[in-house]
């Protein structure tokens, strides 16, 4: 049986099979959680980050999407890259961050994982309200869960305790509404 957690960490540092990256479409690093797992992964993360760009992505990644690396220098097995929407200026930012979420999973069980930790995607610099974030990752989780995901930890991390209430309000509320 898989399980949800939230927890309060740092996700660079979270010793787990999967870590999710909020990416930009470039792949390349960038502000926020991007920013830390590209440092914190070292120059074979950046490598295979390159390697991708020239070989699979030369556009980029779409927003929605989710591709596999190594994760070099950091605890984790692999990272998976997702790009979240830039909430203000996609015309269905709700859809393709469920996309983001679903993508990841489907990506971490193709890569053979048994465990991944999401960070919140799209709530920093790309404007996504973070309780309604909360929401669409926690309700994309759950379906995926009750459907039958193959991996046996999925975790969301936040960052601050902020953060952390709102990811269990929204687990609550999901739970609640499940119940009746």
């Amino acid at each position: 049986m898989t399980t949800l957690e939230i927890i309060l960490t740092d996700i660079t540092q979270l010793p787990i099979d999967g870590v999710v990256n909020a990416a930009n479409n470039s792949l390349l690093g960038g502000m926020g959680v991007d920013g830390a797992i590209h440092r914190v992964g070292g120059t074979a993360l950046t490598q295979a980050c390159q390697a991708l760009r020239h070989t699979h992505y030369p556009d980029g990644l779409a927003t929605g999407a989710a591709v596999a690396t190594c994760a070099g220098e950091l605890p984790a097995k692999r990272v998976i890259h997702t790009v979240g929407p830039v909430y203000a200026k996609d015309p269905d930012p709700q859809a393709r961050l469920a996309d983001c979420y679903r993508n990841s999973l489907r990506c971490a069980q193709e890569e053979g994982l048994r465990s991944i930790a999401f960070p919140a995607i799209s709530t920093g610099v790309y404007g996504f309200p973070k309780q309604q974030a909360a929401n669409i990752a926690v309700a994309t989780l759950l379906q995926a869960l009750r459907e039958g995901v193959a991996l046996e930890r999925v975790v969301l991390v936040a960052f601050s305790e902020e953060d952390a209430q709102i990811l269990r309000h929204a687990l609550n509320q999901a739970q609640h509404s499940i119940i009746l």
